[in-house]
């Protein structure tokens, strides 16, 4: 009874008039991007990346996942066990660094901060730092770049969130989103306006939206479990490690469906909504 009651949403959902669907079929595969899918190369000297978003045109993207206009890229990567990066010091950009498993420490200016699942770490601008591999298993990271403004002031240090203690901000956000915010202007981001991880609890769904302004950069990575992708007047099934950029057209709604009985699915989403003053 309960699928069906939600099929049946879904279905009005997909076709209530007030959606104004844009883009279709082979179309929207460009906005989906899977790490898995993609080609390793090597940075910071031993560090396996695979890129998930490039930048590029999102009105007309020329390849899957040349979207990226606001942010320099974002990428799964991947330390071997007991590895440890070239020191690396970040110059007119900053990353985010979120654990998706594994053991390991980041090292920068004087501090250590321990890295295991759902640790996220803001690595500003001009500090040099170093990331360690610290177990058997490799140590793998969902890595965001974002450029810094002219005459940004970046914080003095590294920043440390753990999810895993952040308490709920939210369980009613867009209907049904349950959010931990990560890291916000505030904390020191530089063009992002928000890192944050968001849950569905069992058979919710998030608000199907359309965003009226066209200088949005939103991205949605599943963490963990299977749900639906929501995205135009497609369903589309979202496995861990699968990611959508929301299509900046401003009539292309979204949103994320937990079609499952018993199990949450959460989600690493970030984006940038406007222009905000530089923090100098």
């Amino acid at each position: 009874m309960v699928r069906r009651i939600l099929a049946a949403l879904i279905f009005v959902l997909c076709f209530m008039p007030l959606v104004i669907a844009q883009a279709t079929g082979t179309r929207i595969d460009l906005y989906f991007s899977d790490w898995h899918n993609a080609k390793p190369h090597t940075t910071q000297g031993t560090l396996e990346e695979r890129d998930i978003y490039t930048r590029g045109d999102p009105h007309n993207p020329t390849q899957k996942g040349a979207v990226l206009r606001f942010i320099n890229g974002y990428s799964y990567a991947t330390l071997a066990p007991h590895a440890s990066t070239n020191a690396t010091r970040l110059d007119g950009e900053q990353e985010i660094y979120f654990v998706a498993s594994g053991h390991g420490t980041a090292n920068a200016g004087g501090q250590t901060a321990d890295l295991f699942r759902n640790v996220a770490v803001l690595m500003p601008a001009n500090l040099e730092f170093t990331i360690k591999n610290t177990a058997d298993a490799p140590l793998e990271m969902y890595l965001i770049r974002e450029p810094t403004p002219p005459g940004f002031r970046p914080n003095s240090d590294m920043l440390v969130r753990d999810g895993n203690k952040i308490p709920i901000a939210s369980s009613s956000g867009h209907w049904a989103h349950i959010d931990k915010p990560l890291f916000t202007t505030g904390d020191g981001l530089g063009t992002l306006e928000a890192v944050i991880l968001v849950a569905l609890d069992p058979l919710t769904m998030g608000r199907p939206h359309v965003v009226d302004h066209d200088d949005i950069e939103e991205v949605w990575t599943a963490l963990e479990g299977t749900s639906i992708a929501f995205v135009s007047n497609e369903l589309r099934r979202q496995t861990p490690g699968m990611s959508f950029y929301h299509i900046p057209d401003n009539k292309t709604p979204h949103c994320n469906i937990n079609q499952n009985e018993d199990q949450e699915v959460s989600f690493l989403y970030f984006a940038r909504y406007h222009p905000h003053e530089t923090r100098k």
